[in-house]
């Protein structure tokens, strides 16, 4: 025990003297932390440039106008009295949409000829197109529905007559779980778990590859360890330890920028620590069967870099191919944020995600058995090795 407590030190003090690895595994989540919780704190997007070519200038048309500037999503930043160049202005003055409101619009709508209005949006970024989108319908159906209403009530009916003659019956959408749509309450838990994915993969991929390097796995390393159950905790444990130290500020991060928290805590806890177990076996297996560093931190960047975009938290896996949805199964971020979407958002309990405990349970299991075989498979050749030197000796 002695032994194992003296190279667990000795893995603190590789940690530590290695400045890229401190700085990366340490440095990395609190900046990104900060710079994705300040990007995403906002949490809506609000007034959104939009252009409107107004070819009618009639009460209507402006009154049209004002409402466009009076929703929140929308600010009106110029009209134009004529349809030229539009698509041009719009680039110079990056706005998301461009309104047009037809000729003698106010005279066709009293004259109940259904005038069309058409709108333009700009699809480059789908985020802002999609609530410019919202935005301007909108406000085009309120106005709609108002001058009908007003239409009615000239004809001598009252306002509770003229509502339901427009709206024979009402629609109510009642938003769950993320009930303001905050992108920020929905996009920064997610980043964060795969900051520390990253960093833990970037740590542990030198682990045993950094003693091949240095010619130390032999001596230094397996020959003191005992055993290869052994040699994978001395490698992981301060991985771990270091880890808490980096929810911990997460948690406070939580606090400063008013996030929530899964609760009841302890839920978040437990799923968190499989995830960072089954992350840390993943990154030990393939530092043990690759050679050099360079290889070992190639290897499972490649792995990680995608697992956020294939992991169902921001695009269904449904949609996606079933070779795409085989390759985020066997990455520990795919199980960990499907957990973690629904108690966060959903206000779940561990048996309303048992599946994604189950998966993050048999990638523990399976990462740690692969890593254990593979660390035993190099101490029974070192070992035969010693025994081949000592009878040639």
């Amino acid at each position: 025990m002695k032994n194992f407590f003296t190279l667990i030190k000795r893995e603190f003090g590789l940690f530590f003297a290695d400045s890229t690895l401190l700085s990366v595994f340490m440095l990395a989540p609190i900046i990104y932390a900060l710079l994705f919780g300040f990007v995403y704190q906002k949490g809506k997007v609000e007034h959104l440039p939009v252009l409107v070519v107004d070819l009618d200038n009639t009460p209507l048309s402006n009154q049209l106008i004002d409402m466009l500037g009076e929703n929140e999503k929308l600010e009106v930043i110029r009209v134009k009295n004529s349809n030229t160049e539009t698509s041009e202005t719009m680039r110079k003055l990056n706005a998301v949409a461009a309104v047009v409101i037809p000729d003698r619009f106010e005279a066709a709508v009293l004259q109940k000829r259904y005038p069309e209005i058409n709108t333009y949006i700009n699809t480059t970024n789908l985020l802002t197109a999609n609530m410019a989108s919202q935005g301007v319908q909108t406000t085009l159906g309120t106005f709609s529905a108002g001058v009908n209403m007003q239409g009615l009530k000239k004809k001598g009916m009252n306002s509770e007559q003229a509502a339901t003659q427009y709206e024979p019956f009402k629609v109510n959408y009642i938003r769950l779980y993320n009930e303001s749509g905050n992108y920020f309450t929905y996009m920064w838990p997610g980043v964060l778990a795969v900051v520390l994915q990253q960093v833990l993969l970037l740590g542990l991929a030198v682990s045993f590859a950094r003693e091949f390097e240095n010619k130390t796995l032999e001596t230094a390393f397996l020959a003191r360890s005992g055993s290869a159950f052994s040699a994978i905790l001395i490698k992981v444990i301060p991985f771990w330890i270091l880890s808490i130290f980096i929810l911990g500020i997460y948690y406070v991060f939580h606090y400063i920028f008013k996030a929530p928290i899964p609760s009841p805590l302890i839920n978040y806890a437990f799923t968190t620590g499989l995830f960072i177990m089954a992350t840390s076996f993943l990154g030990v297996l393939v530092s043990a069967l690759l050679p050099t560093a360079l290889k070992a931190t190639q290897v499972l960047m490649l792995l990680a870099t995608p697992a956020f975009i294939i992991g169902g938290y921001s695009w269904p896996l449904q949609a996606m191919p079933v070779g795409v949805q085989w390759l985020s199964s066997i990455l520990p971020l795919t199980p960990f944020l499907n957990a973690h979407k629904v108690m966060l958002f959903e206000q779940g309990s561990l048996s309303d995600v048992s599946s994604s405990v189950y998966h993050l349970s048999i990638l523990v299991l399976v990462y740690g058995l692969l890593a254990l075989s593979t660390v035993w498979i190099k101490m029974y050749n070192m070992k035969k090795r010693t025994a081949q030197n000592s009878e040639q000796v």
